[in-house]
């Protein structure tokens, strides 16, 4: 996720800034339809071609309703991202209920049993971000886990259902144990399935990409709108048309790339949600409420990124 700079208005920065920008992504495509219109400029000056104009009408149909199903696209798009964060977000709270109770609940607990929970919940928000992001999460596992519940974790085709079952297996041992009533038994259970309800919220996002008939129609309409603009500026621009069109397509190939972009914002793009620091933070919030002194640092950006 992108780390907005200190004057994210300022003039300066709109218009120099490329980290975040849209502009590595599509500027060869900005570029190619700029050399299309210079050629068309110079066909048509140097006689290469009879002249001709394009009539302008439906061209600005076409740009309105491209405009409008961008849009919507954008906006569902967005929703996705914004579920995302949310999910992400009761993730981190759940996280640091269930470490508060099972130290308030349960204070005869023993400390290596407290902090095996503690521990194994860590564990889980790191499972869940390799399996969202299909990277191998063995080096994050094999710290935060028993060697038991590693195994049965790498073995497993859902690794962060494989943990959480563990999870609620050992929370339940430790609730008995300790003698805790039903109730407060119940409120650590509850916190569980909310781990189990993130857990398939995330799943759903990632498993269900847009239609691709959809995001198919969508490009092939707006590389045509951006081949067809040459064409109908040359008669009232001239010389000027290949800047006007760059300007046009830097727009309409941006917003069909932002919205490419966090349709899946579990991926590791610079729009893209911050799972590492999110499991970073998690970290440090559980293991303050264990008291130890040696925490992790915060992950700081790279290149103004927050991966």
């Amino acid at each position: 996720m992108i780390v907005r700079p200190r004057n994210p208005n300022s003039p300066r920065t709109l218009i120099f800034t490329l980290n975040g920008s849209i502009v590595p992504v599509i500027w060869p495509r900005v570029l190619y339809t700029m050399l299309l219109a210079v050629l068309v400029v110079l066909a048509e000056r140097r006689g290469l071609v009879a002249p001709f104009t394009l009539d302008a009408a439906p061209l600005t149909m076409l740009g309105l309703t491209l405009a409008i199903f961008l849009g919507f696209r954008n906006s569902v798009a967005y929703q996705r991202w914004w579920e995302a964060r949310t999910l992400w977000g009761e993730l981190v709270n759940v996280t640091r209920d269930l470490a508060r109770q099972v130290r308030s609940f349960m204070p005869a607990l023993a400390a290596e049993e407290r902090t095996l929970l503690v521990r194994g919940t860590i564990g889980f928000a790191h499972a869940l971000r390799h399996h969202l992001r299909g990277s191998d999460p063995a080096g994050d596992l094999r710290v935060w886990l028993p060697p038991d519940v590693f195994a049965a974790a790498m073995a497993a085709p859902n690794r962060p259902n494989t943990v959480l079952g563990w999870l609620g297996e050992r929370h339940l041992a430790a609730a008995r144990g300790a003698g805790l009533d039903g109730m407060l038994a119940a409120r650590i259970d509850e916190g569980l399935g909310k781990l189990s309800h993130v857990l398939g919220g995330c799943e759903r996002i990632a498993n269900t990409p847009m239609p691709f008939a959809y995001i198919l129609l969508l490009h092939r309409t707006v590389h045509v709108y951006c081949f067809m603009l040459p064409f109908c500026l040359i008669g009232a621009m001239g010389w000027l048309a290949p800047l006007a069109v760059g300007i046009i397509a830097y727009t309409f190939f941006g917003l069909d790339a932002i919205g490419e972009q966090i349709e899946d914002p579990f991926d590791r793009l610079p729009n893209d949600l911050p799972l590492d620091t999110l499991c970073r933070s998690i970290e440090i919030n559980l293991l303050s409420l264990l008291g130890e002194d040696e925490l992790p640092q915060p992950l700081l950006p790279e290149n103004g990124t927050l991966l």
